[in-house]
């Protein structure tokens, strides 16, 4: 046991991996049907107060980003995971919107799947008060 919080240091690398997919799947190639069906367990609990909870509504919502936004881009910039939780911090790029930071949380169930999904979003000024960015 090497991973964090009494989980396998395998278990919490196959979780890493399994987000980032889902992520990949569903943002960047458009397709959140199929990566719901790969990448989700049994239930799937939405936070994000812009989309509906479950996964009809997660699928709704993301069929038609893709639908208003062709060519939205998400770029991973950072990885974290403890336990069941992984943490992507994205620099997600809307055409014809503002860039956005984000950091999204996952939780997974004991068999690597997507249970859960929270997150927090700002749009990227394009000045800062500081030269260090935000990623």
């Amino acid at each position: 046991m090497d991973g964090s919080c009494g989980t396998p240091a395998s278990q919490v690398e196959r979780n890493k991996k399994a987000v980032v997919a889902f992520y990949e799947l569903m943002f960047n190639a458009c397709r959140p049907r199929e990566a719901i069906e790969r990448y989700a367990g049994e239930e799937y609990r939405q936070h994000s107060p812009g989309v509906p909870d479950g996964k009809a509504g997660f699928i709704a919502y993301f069929e038609e980003m893709a639908r208003r936004f062709p060519g939205k881009r998400v770029h991973i910039k950072r990885v974290i995971a403890e336990g069941d939780l992984v943490v992507l911090h994205c620099r997600q790029e809307w055409p014809g919107d503002s860039d956005w930071a984000g950091i999204d949380i996952f939780r997974l169930d004991e068999d690597g799947k997507i249970v859960e999904h929270w997150d927090v979003l700002q749009t990227v000024p394009e000045q800062s008060a500081n030269g260090n960015g935000m990623f």
